[in-house]
């Protein structure tokens, strides 16, 4: 058996632990591990005591789903040119700064794009921001909830991101760790041009409510026309920075909404407002203290 050392990459250290349960190895081309779970018990271990603690985690309701942001799949979809996307991303940045002040009691600094950015995310509006947790249970319940044949779990290294200080894409050799969207500026010289294909993760320095509740993170892509997983592929080890779990609906939904319900990980709790308590009330259908009412 292979010691579970740091000096082991996370990949290898997961495909031993594979053999200890039916974790199955989905066969595959891509850059990156994929794991089919067989049941609830299977994630449970999976993330307890694992080498996936400092690693965030976002829950997708279709496996089949690559990771770009609502921005990149509402430009694509509806065939926005890409000649114009920096122009539009930009406008609906620029309108929603002047009129969401109304509805503020602290707008943040006009010059505080990041912040503003997340603001936007947080209301609905289509941004490059992809959400994801430090809590693989939180994207568990993000998986799961609304699913109804195969969903997702995508696992991200932060920690392997964050240590990258060069990466040489083609002939152009990049240094994400200088290009973060905190700063004032960056976002419209490193990101907005949607020229550098790298991945920046953290969170703004003000945190909302809902962003707090769900211990929020984002990955913010530089490019708009390719997923996530596609800009990784050429970070220096892919293998360790990037893994995606499936979860058969019909293994793992079931057992899964009840434990993550007990856990008091809802709507209700996840958005901590009016909306978040209405959407809460959907699961309840499926839940009685006293029968299951799927069996009576």
């Amino acid at each position: 058996m292979i010691p579970r050392s740091p000096v082991w990459p996370v990949w290898l250290r997961f495909s031993n632990l594979c053999k200890l349960h039916s974790v199955q190895t989905v066969g595959n081309a891509v850059p990156y591990e994929v794991q089919r779970l067989q049941s609830w018990e299977e994630f449970l271990y999976l993330i307890t005591d694992s080498p996936y603690h400092n690693w965030a985690f976002r829950g997708q309701r279709d496996a089949s789903l690559p990771l770009f942001s609502a921005l990149s799949r509402y430009l694509i979809t509806y065939r926005i040119s890409p000649r114009v996307w920096a122009d539009q991303e930009e406008r609906i940045l620029r309108i929603f700064k002047r009129k969401a002040i109304h509805f503020l009691d602290h707008a943040p600094a006009r010059d505080d794009d990041f912040q503003w950015l997340a603001l936007m995310q947080d209301h609905g509006a289509p941004t490059r921001l992809l959400d994801f947790t430090w809590s693989p249970y939180v994207a568990a319940f993000f998986a799961l909830h609304n699913a109804t044949d195969e969903a997702a779990i995508w696992a991200c290294n932060a920690v392997e991101i964050a240590k990258v200080k060069a990466v040489k894409i083609g002939r152009q050799t990049i240094q994400p760790a200088k290009m973060h969207p905190e700063q004032t500026g960056n976002f419209r010289k490193f990101f907005l041009p949607g020229a550098i294909p790298f991945v920046w993760m953290g969170e703004p320095y003000a945190m909302n409510r809902r962003l707090i509740a769900q211990s929020g993170t984002f990955v913010v892509p530089g490019v708009l026309n390719k997923p996530i997983e596609d800009i990784l592929q050429n970070y220096p080890n892919p293998r360790n920075t990037l893994i995606k779990f499936l979860l058969p609906v019909d293994k793992i939904r079931d057992k899964g909404m009840r434990e993550l319900y007990r856990m008091n990980i809802t709507q209700a709790t996840l958005f901590p407002d009016l909306d978040g308590l209405a959407r809460s009330l959907a699961f309840e259908l499926e839940f009685h203290w006293a029968y299951d009412p799927r069996k009576v």
